[in-house]
């Protein structure tokens, strides 16, 4: 056979060897693009650099796939939704002592459910593959604690993170079957979601 066959059939080879790998990235991009959402694209636009963030995710969904997550019994939900709501209650009179206990309350639930207790930047890694689309939230709360660690978050930066931790709390207090447990008060109707506050959410806007 001449040489200029072999050469042909390498580059056939070639070929299709690239356009198989290709194909197969596109379906991990797919995959992950699927998988995180949002969180797909703030990883990429943090890195710069699409396949470095594509690492960092699969590496994320490798560590979360070793961790024991489990979900919380019926009581432990009531228990953590009775103890929200009265975290809620006291914020319009001391709105600093509630913050904190938000954030408080949302360790424990992620505890009780096994993420490991961490640094923040991992904890939001672990917590990124279960629920890249409230993770951001989580991300938001923390800036506004560590403003209010040194003293320069007002009243209204605390009442937005209370929103960011409740939207947090709600989505690790679901069921496997990503049931709301409504029936314990944790929703909608809790009077922290801006667009239906009660009484009481609009008393903490206008201090």
């Amino acid at each position: 056979m001449d040489a200029w066959v072999w050469i042909l059939i390498a580059i056939g080879i070639l070929v299709v060897t690239w356009l198989v790998w290709m194909v197969v990235q596109r379906k991990r991009t797919g995959s992950l693009k699927e998988r995180f959402g949002p969180e797909y694209d703030r990883t990429v636009r943090v890195l710069d650099d699409r396949r470095e963030a594509e690492s960092e995710l699969r590496a994320r969904q490798e560590r979360r796939a070793k961790l024991q997550i489990r979900p919380l019994p019926a009581e432990a939900r009531e228990r953590y939704a009775q103890d929200w709501r009265a975290v809620q209650t006291r914020f319009v009179d001391d709105p600093n002592r509630s913050f904190e206990e938000a954030d408080g309350l949302v360790r424990a639930v992620m505890k009780d459910r096994g993420y490991p207790m961490e640094d923040f930047e991992q904890r939001v890694a672990d917590v990124s593959v279960d629920h890249p689309l409230v993770v951001e939230h989580y991300r938001q709360a923390h800036a506004m604690a560590l403003a209010n660690e040194r003293g320069a978050a007002t009243t209204e930066d605390l009442r937005q993170g209370m929103v960011h931790y409740r939207t947090l709390f709600d989505e690790l207090l679901r069921t496997d079957e990503g049931s709301r447990v409504a029936d314990a008060g944790v929703g909608p109707r809790d009077g922290m979601n801006p667009s239906d506050r009660s009484d009481e959410s609009q008393r903490m806007a206008d201090r």
